[in-house]
C-alpha cells in the first residue's frame, strides 16, 4: 500500500509526499532499487542534497550508471577538492548527449581546480562536433582560461562566445566583465548597450552598464572552480525548456545551487521552474531567498506576486506589487504585472491607470510593444469606454501587423455592439484563418454569427470550437445556445449540462441552470440575438494571466 502511495505521489509530482511514502515503503523493502531511485530523485528535486548523497551511494550499487546519482556523488567529491574521484563519477554519467555535455563541463572545471589548463581545454574538445554545444565550449574555455590566468586564450574565447551568441545574457555579462577587467570599458559599454538596445530588459546588464564609470574594477565573473561548475549546471538548466524537461531543469538548478555559484541568478531561475511546475509555495520560498540588496530582488518579488495571483491570493499579490512599484517607480515589469492583476481582479479603472503609467515608462519602445495597448484596450472595454478601447486595439493591430488575438477581440466587440459589422466580421474571420486551431477564436466567430442570427454558420463554428476545447464551459454553453436557436433543443440541453459539469464561473452557473430548466426565450426580431453568458475571451484574458506575451 505504501509503495502504491509512493508511486501515485511521484506521478502527480508531490515531492514531500513522494519522499515520505517512499521512505516508509523502503523500511518494508530496503533493497528495492526502484524505491531507492524514487526517493533519491525526490530529495534532489527538493534541494535536499545532503540527504540525497547517501542515497546516491546506495542507488549505484543496483544501477552503477544512474546518471543523476553519479553527478551527486561527483559533486560531493568536487566540493572536497578530490577532483580525480569527481571525474570518475562524472565520466560514468556521460552516455547521453545531455550527460556528455554535463560531464565534459564538470570534468573541465575539475582539471581547472587542479590548475591544469591544457587538460581542461582537452576535455572541452569532447564537445566538438556535437550539435548545439559550441556555445558552451566557447564560454567555458574563456572562463577557465580567465580563471587560470591565460589572458590571450581567454580573450579569444570570450570574443568567439560573444560572436556566437550576442543575445545570451550570461555571455554578455561574462564578456563585458572581462572587457572591464582588461581595461576596455568603452568596448564593454558597447556590448552592454547593444544587448539592451535589442529590446532586452535585464537588470543585471543594466546594473553593469550603470556601474561602468566607477573606478572600482569588478570581480571576476567566475572566480572559483565551484562557481564554474555551478555555472555549467545553471546554464544547462536554463536551456531545458518545456514540460518534458521540467524535472531535469529543476534537478540541475538544485545541483547548481548546492555549489558556490551566482546564488541570486540561480534562485530566480529555480523559482521560475518551480512556478512552471505549479509548486507555487516552493517557488515563493525560493524567490524569497534572493537577498534584499540584490538587483534581482524586485524581479523576485514580482514573480512572487504572480504566484500569489495564481493561488487566488489577489489582494496579497496587489499589495506586494504596490510595494515593489513604490520602491522602484521605473520598474516596467512590476508595473505592467500590477496592471494585469488589477484587470484580472475586475479593478479596471486602476488597471487602465497603471497600464498608462507602464506605457509612459516604455517611452519610444511603446511603439514596438503591441501587447500593452491590447491589454489596456481590454480594460477600457470592460469599463465600456469603447472609443478608447477601439483606439488601443487599432494601435495594437498596427504594431503587431494583425495579431489574431487583437483581430478576434476587436472584431467581436464591434459585432457585440452592432457597429461596423462588415469590417468586424472580416476581422474575426481573419483571426480564425490565422489560428484555425484556437478554440477560443473559433468560438468567437461562431458566437459572432449567433449575434448576427446566422444560426447555421454559428453551429458550424461553435461545434468546431467544442471539438478544439472540449472541456471549456463557456464554449459548451455557447454551443447549447446556438443549438437552441437552431431548433435542436435536446442537443442544447446536453451541451448546457456539459458546460455545468465543467465547473463554470459562479455567475455563469446560475444562468446555465436556468437554461437547462427553461431554455432560452424566443428572440426579439427587432434586436440582435442575446445569449445568457458573455463571449469567450482570448485565452490570456479568460485565464486571467498576469503577465504579458
Amino acid at each position: 500500500m505504501r509503495a502504491l502511495a509512493s508511486r501515485t505521489a511521484s506521478h502527480v509530482r508531490d515531492l514531500p509526499a513522494t519522499a515520505a511514502f517512499t521512505s516508509a515503503a523502503l523500511k518494508l523493502d530496503p533493497g528495492n532499487g526502484v524505491l531507492l531511485e524514487r526517493l533519491f530523485q525526490a530529495e534532489v528535486m527538493q534541494g535536499e542534497i545532503v540527504k540525497a548523497e547517501p542515497l546516491a551511494a546506495q542507488v549505484i550499487k543496483t544501477n552503477s550508471q544512474q546518471r543523476m546519482a553519479r553527478l551527486v556523488l561527483g559533486l560531493k567529491e568536487f566540493r572536497a577538492r578530490r577532483y580525480g574521484e569527481a571525474r570518475g563519477h562524472f565520466d560514468e554519467a556521460a552516455y547521453t548527449p545531455l550527460g556528455t555535455l554535463t560531464s565534459t563541463l564538470l570534468d573541465a572545471w575539475a582539471y581547472a581546480g587542479e590548475g591544469s589548463l591544457n587538460a581542461a581545454l582537452k576535455a572541452l574538445d569532447k564537445l566538438d562536433g556535437q550539435d548545439g554545444f559550441t556555445n558552451y565550449k566557447a564560454l567555458h574555455t574563456a572562463l577557465i582560461a580567465d580563471y587560470l590566468g591565460s589572458g590571450v586564450r581567454a580573450d579569444a574565447a570570450y570574443k568567439k562566445a560573444y560572436q556566437l551568441a550576442p543575445t545570451s545574457m550570461r555571455i554578455v555579462q561574462a564578456y563585458g566583465n572581462w572587457l572591464e577587467r582588461s581595461g576596455h570599458k568603452d568596448e564593454a559599454e558597447k556590448v552592454y548597450k547593444a544587448y539592451l538596445a535589442d529590446g532586452q530588459r535585464d537588470v543585471l546588464v543594466q546594473q553593469a552598464l550603470d556601474k561602468l564609470q566607477s573606478a572600482a574594477k569588478p570581480a571576476a565573473f567566475v572566480a572559483t572552480p565551484q562557481a564554474g561548475a555551478s555555472e555549467s549546471l545553471f546554464s544547462i538548466a536554463s536551456a531545458l525548456t518545456g514540460d518534458q524537461n521540467a524535472e531535469a531543469a529543476l534537478t540541475y538548478s538544485e545541483l547548481a545551487l548546492s555549489l558556490a555559484g551566482d546564488k541570486p541568478v540561480i534562485l530566480t531561475t529555480l523559482g521560475g521552474i518551480q512556478s512552471d511546475l505549479k509548486f507555487y509555495d516552493d517557488s515563493n520560498a525560493t524567490f524569497d531567498q534572493v537577498p534584499k540588496d540584490s538587483a534581482l530582488r524586485a524581479y523576485a518579488d514580482t514573480q512572487m506576486a504572480i504566484n500569489m495571483h495564481r493561488m487566488d491570493k489577489k489582494d496579497e499579490a496587489i499589495k506586494l506589487l504596490q510595494d515593489v512599484t513604490a520602491k522602484n517607480a521605473n520598474d516596467f515589469d512590476a508595473t505592467v504585472t500590477l496592471a494585469a492583476i488589477y484587470r484580472a481582479s475586475d479593478k479596471f479603472d486602476l488597471s487602465v491607470e497603471t497600464y498608462t503609467k507602464a506605457i509612459g515608462l516604455l517611452g519610444e519602445d511603446a511603439k514596438n510593444n503591441w501587447r500593452i495597448f491590447y491589454d489596456r484596450g481590454i480594460a477600457f472595454d470592460k469599463l465600456k469606454q469603447f472609443d478608447k478601447s477601439e483606439e488601443d486595439f487599432r494601435k495594437a493591430l498596427e504594431i503587431s501587423k494583425g495579431d489574431p488575438s487583437v483581430l478576434n477581440y476587436l472584431g467581436y466587440s464591434m459585432i457585440d455592439r452592432g457597429e461596423k459589422l462588415d469590417e468586424a466580421l472580416a476581422m474575426v474571420k481573419k483571426a480564425v484563418e490565422l489560428k484555425p486551431n484556437d478554440g477560443y477564436i473559433v468560438d468567437s466567430l461562431g458566437w459572432a454569427y449567433y449575434k448576427l442570427r446566422d444560426y447555421e454558420q454559428a453551429v458550424t463554428y461553435c461545434e468546431r470550437a467544442v471539438d478544439l476545447n472540449a472541456g471549456d464551459p463557456t464554449i459548451a454553453d455557447h454551443l447549447g445556445d446556438v443549438y437552441w436557436m437552431a431548433g435542436r433543443k435536446l442537443e442544447a440541453r446536453f451541451q448546457w449540462q456539459h458546460a455545468k459539469d465543467n465547473k463554470p464561473d459562479p455567475e455563469d452557473l446560475a444562468k446555465i441552470e436556468a437554461k437547462i430548466k427553461d431554455g432560452l426565450p424566443e428572440p426579439d426580431v427587432a434586436k440582435p440575438a442575446d445569449g445568457a453568458t458573455a463571449p469567450a475571451q482570448p485565452v490570456d484574458d479568460k485565464a486571467g494571466k498576469p503577465i504579458n506575451g
